[in-house]
């Protein structure tokens, strides 16, 4: 029997590649994929990055697949005007959203009923990329950063850009909307902060951030509906084991 997700639950399901790595799970991953994607796996230039594309479809399909009853193999993909993944197929599906991110050892599904959702994974233990703050991050966000000891700069990055990373994912818009065009604040609650716009000062986002193993930033980014908070719940799962 499908598992019940309400209107205001958002559920992540997340695998780690390495428990996801065997012969035979890579086999059955491969089983589920269309001749399209089989076609774009096999365009990776190493054998860890076509496990891991592997992964994140079978991740994918059989997520979905605990929410209605449709087999995993038989999800149908498109992308929007702006690359972001939605349901094509079954004809009439059920009312399911979900955003997919991957990183470096850990991949991770976000499930919701109608809601607006984006997420966001990157694996943290490796000194982060700070020559992109100048380029990417708003100035309140590079002041904010500038001020915090050297040592914390790093973690504070990973939030920062997993979370900014997230929200874009959730407004499906890409990189039509530059990451230097808002602002993530924290406080009591994490807000978004736009010099301009409708989404300016926006309070209908609910955000949160995590650090599953201790090495991978998971961020999410959840467009209220009529105002309400989300019960959140992570599960890690290996898809296809028994």
């Amino acid at each position: 029997m499908p598992l019940n997700l309400g209107p205001c639950d958002a559920e992540v399901w997340y695998a780690w590649t390495a428990a996801c790595a065997t012969p035979a799970l890579q086999a059955a991953y491969d089983a589920l994929l269309t001749p399209d994607e089989r076609a774009a796996c096999a365009r990776f230039a190493t054998g860890a990055l076509r496990d891991e594309y592997r992964l994140t479809r079978a991740l994918c399909r059989t997520t979905l697949s605990r929410y209605a009853d449709v087999a995993p193999a038989d999800w149908r993909f498109r992308r929007n005007e702006y690359g972001r993944p939605e349901i094509a197929a079954p004809a009439a599906p059920p009312p399911l959203r979900f955003n997919l991110s991957h990183g470096r050892g850990l991949v991770a599904c976000v499930v919701t009923r109608t809601a607006d959702a984006g997420i966001d994974v990157e694996r943290t233990a490796v000194p982060a990329p700070l020559d992109l703050v100048a380029a990417y991050f708003s100035s309140e966000e590079q002041r904010a950063l500038q001020a915090l000891p050297p040592a914390q700069r790093d973690a504070r990055f990973f939030w920062l850009w997993t979370l900014k990373e997230a929200y874009l994912k959730a407004l499906g818009l890409g990189l039509q909307r530059p990451l230097d065009s808002f602002s993530i604040r924290d406080g009591s609650t994490i807000t978004v902060a736009s010099a301009a716009g409708p989404d300016a000062n926006d309070e209908n986002w609910q955000f949160f951030s995590t650090l599953p193993g201790g090495e991978h930033r998971l961020s999410l980014a959840l467009r209220r509906e009529q105002g309400k908070d989300f019960t959140i719940r992570l599960r890690e799962v290996v898809p296809g084991a028994r």
